[in-house]
């Protein structure tokens, strides 16, 4: 997004929160106004170690959270009245993560190191970042950001399915505007082969396809998800959802289609949504 919000209000952190965007290739954090639905200020962007193990992972979202913290009007006020030895962040976290966390475990892990497999990611990030930290999906996080501020907020009474068409294809489901986490619905199977390695925006570049070529293998999995789920409403977001008009009115589906409108900033927003919403000590 290129229209930044302003903090409410700056005295206090109750109208913010910190979302981190855990990804494949980069980590990218921001503070969040949680009324208007905006990063305020710029977000910060930095690599994913490789490696990402638990160690080189952690450091790497510490120090994103510690340059946003640094930037911002509710960090320097946090600084100004805490205690030299305080590590204790002014805000919630919410950090969206490329896999599957059951009760603060990694149990699934994406493009990240097996050695997360196991780890209580809450218990390690929280106890580097000094205060407790959620964890969601990373699309799920998409999803939120869209549900609350986005292409579906007209949707909260009916079932939504939001598809985040990227490497792969992430899917959040949510019905009467409430999440279902962890689904994995890309890999539902379409001629035998798992949805998203043919009508993924990767797939399209891969197997060099056109617009019309693309919508038609696409329209083929949402037709398959129609008949799964029943939803309301598709929200398409990913990269490629930015080009909607090229493609959007192509798609052969019987239900109504919008574009995301969060765009890059869509994990960062529904992490800090979520690390907002959580309380602290509750069970996920």
């Amino acid at each position: 997004m290129t229209d930044r919000g302003e903090l409410h209000d700056s005295a206090g952190a109750r109208s913010c929160a910190l979302g981190i965007d855990i990804g494949g290739s980069s980590i990218k954090a921001g503070l969040v106004d949680l009324e208007r639905g905006r990063v305020i200020g710029e977000r910060v962007v930095v690599p994913t170690p490789q490696p990402a193990t638990p160690e080189t992972l952690t450091n790497a979202v510490c120090g994103a959270a510690a340059e946003v913290l640094a930037e911002s009007p509710v960090g320097a006020s946090a600084a100004e009245s805490a205690d030299e030895t305080s590590t204790t962040l002014p805000v919630p976290v919410g950090i969206a993560f490329p896999g599957v966390v059951k009760r603060g475990l990694v149990t699934f892990a994406f493009n990240l190191d097996d050695s997360w497999l196991g780890t209580n990611i809450e218990q390690t990030m929280g106890a580097a970042l000094g205060r407790p930290c959620v964890f969601l999906n990373d699309a799920d996080a998409a999803g939120i950001a869209e549900m609350t501020f986005g292409a579906g907020r007209g949707w909260h009474d009916r079932t939504v399915m939001m598809l985040t068409l990227g490497t792969g294809i992430g899917t959040a489901l949510f019905t009467r505007g409430r999440l279902v986490p962890f689904t994995e619905l890309g890999h539902v199977e379409i001629g035998g082969e798992d949805a998203e390695l043919s009508a993924s925006a990767s797939a399209k570049v891969r197997l060099g396809l056109d617009y019309p070529t693309w919508a038609a293998k696409l329209s083929r999995y949402c037709r398959e998800i129609e008949k799964l789920i029943n939803p309301d409403a598709f929200v398409f977001g990913g990269g490629v959802s930015q080009d909607h008009a090229d493609w959007l009115h192509l798609l052969d589906i019987s239900t109504p289609a919008a574009p995301a409108k969060m765009q890059n900033d869509a994990g960062i927003i529904g992490a800090a949504v979520h690390g907002a919403s959580v309380p602290t000590g509750a069970q996920r």
